[in-house]
């Protein structure tokens, strides 16, 4: 991740007066800050061509450019749509995207469709924000609890609403969050406020009004296909935490991002069964917010409202393009319309409301749902398979999944992430996740997956993957064995026969 901080010359101490004062630091040129946090910082001159493993975008060859182009042209031709879709809009958005999307989640989720549950955001980061704004107060709310290892670029969004040093990070394992030591967080947190020790209950600075509350606490995940580690959370995982949730006051948010880029295992050496003969256009699992429909009103929800305890976050990012800008979020009805009660909402209208029209318009013409399946699906499997395949040849066991964009694993002979990325960068001309990236920020205790690496097949082109993971390998293997990679003895695969 390419640092947005400058290093200032050392200046003379302002107490010597025959010394002239600095003159303030001229502004960065816009050409040399780094563009993004997946800014690779590629040297110019390596005889290398630059591979980035760690940017998590879609690939520029994947997004629907001529159905947007077709779903643009019919938006602009009807003014029925056009000129909605030019003004302001209502504040929970566009009002045929939502009974789309309404429909479209439906059928894939397998539940009913009620449009009164879906409300339109700018993204699912900027939704995150939304949500913050709207439904915690740090002076209320007690604790962030965040799955780790997590998507690192979350971790300011909270911190910018005020729960800089009250995230916590809560371990996986093969069937995602571990419920005991969440359990624990929150119980020790009920007994201070039993005890009256930081109940808030009259210290807000937010008045929710009569369409929000206030939660206890915030539990952040991507229950499938998780940014980084790429696990899916087991039915009983995603029951256990809801009920630990309803039990606390918890708003979890889940970024169910990755829901529909799901494929079946292409690997010959897969570890799992996971996605053998599903249907790839149904849900492999309920989200959180479909298994709370059942639940009935919650202890904590206020007389005559349910909001409920789960969200579920959706983007168009990692299905149409990031540069949309368009999501949306489901969940209990209550909550939806107080989301959409969030001021900047109301105040600048509905969020994204022409590129949500356009999005309306691919959605209604069957134009994405065949993008996802007849590109998307068939192009990050064939990524995912080379990707694992070649990691398998060249570093060794190697866990599958089969969703998302991301591989992670640690690496062999303990060695470092970050020293394997330095030496990736200068050495080969490659940059890749280290685990540390992906540390809840400000839990000093939490873990910290020092050996850990994630690597994103969705960017890159197929030719450079391979080459990604292959120079990835020569650098592993020369800092375990302080020389070039030779064929173990009696050959081992491919991928080492071309790295000697």
């Amino acid at each position: 991740m390419a640092s947005s901080s400058s290093t200032a010359a050392e200046t003379p101490s302002s107490s010597d007066s025959s010394v002239p004062q600095a003159q303030p630091q001229q502004q960065q040129p816009a050409s040399t800050r780094p563009v993004n946090a997946s800014a690779m910082a590629s040297d110019p001159a390596h005889p290398k061509k630059p591979i980035n493993l760690l940017r998590g975008w879609p690939s520029a060859s994947l997004p629907p450019t001529a159905a947007l182009s077709a779903a643009s042209q019919r938006l602009l031709g009807n003014p029925s749509l056009a000129t909605p879709a030019l003004l302001y809009g209502p504040d929970p958005g566009f009002e045929p995207l939502r009974g789309a999307l309404a429909a479209w989640l439906a059928e894939f989720y397998g539940t009913p469709s009620d449009v009164e549950r879906v409300a339109v955001s700018g993204g699912a980061s900027q939704s995150v924000a939304c949500i913050l704004q709207s439904f915690t107060d740090p002076a209320y709310t007690r604790a962030v609890w965040m799955v780790a290892p997590c998507y690192f670029l979350a971790c300011p969004i909270f911190a910018d609403a005020g729960f800089g040093d009250r995230m916590h990070a809560v371990p996986e394992d093969e069937e995602g969050i571990e419920l005991a030591v969440l359990e624990a967080g929150l119980r020790k947190f009920a007994e201070e406020d039993g005890g009256g020790k930081g109940g808030g209950e009259n210290k807000c600075f937010k008045d929710p009004g009569p369409h929000r509350k206030l939660y206890r606490h915030v539990i952040y995940c991507v229950p499938s296909f998780s940014n980084p580690s790429g696990k899916t959370m087991s039915l009983r995982r995603r029951e256990g935490l809801l009920e630990l949730a309803r039990r606390y006051d918890a708003l979890i948010i889940c970024d169910d991002v990755y829901d529909m880029l799901q494929w079946q295992p292409t690997t010959t050496t897969s570890s799992s069964s996971s996605g053998e003969g599903a249907d790839l256009n149904k849900a492999l699992l309920p989200r959180l917010t479909d298994l709370e429909r059942t639940l009935g009103p919650s202890p904590h929800d206020p007389p005559g409202k349910t909001f409920g305890h789960a969200v579920s976050n959706g983007s168009f990012s990692k299905l149409a393009g990031p540069g949309l800008r368009t999501g949306w979020t489901e969940s209990a009805p209550d909550l939806a319309y107080g989301l959409s009660q969030t001021g900047s909402t109301r105040s600048g209208g509905a969020p994204s409301q022409f590129a949500a029209a356009v999005v309306y318009e691919l959605l209604v013409s069957g134009g994405l749902a065949a993008h996802i399946r007849d590109a998307l699906r068939p192009a990050y499997r064939r990524r995912h398979g080379l990707v694992v395949e070649m990691a398998r040849e060249v570093l060794g066991p190697l866990d599958d999944v089969f969703g998302g964009y991301f591989v992670w694993f640690r690496l062999p002979g303990g060695l470092k992430a970050d020293e394997v990325a330095k030496r990736c960068q200068a050495e080969e001309n490659l940059a890749i996740g280290t685990g540390g990236l992906f540390a809840v920020q400000g839990d000093a205790g939490g873990p910290r997956f020092e050996n850990e690496v994630r690597l994103c097949f969705a960017w890159e082109d197929e030719a450079d993957l391979e080459d990604g993971v292959t120079r990835l390998g020569k650098v592993v293997w020369r800092m375990l064995h302080g020389k070039p990679m030779e064929v173990a003895a009696g050959g081992a695969g491919r991928g080492l026969d071309e790295l000697k």
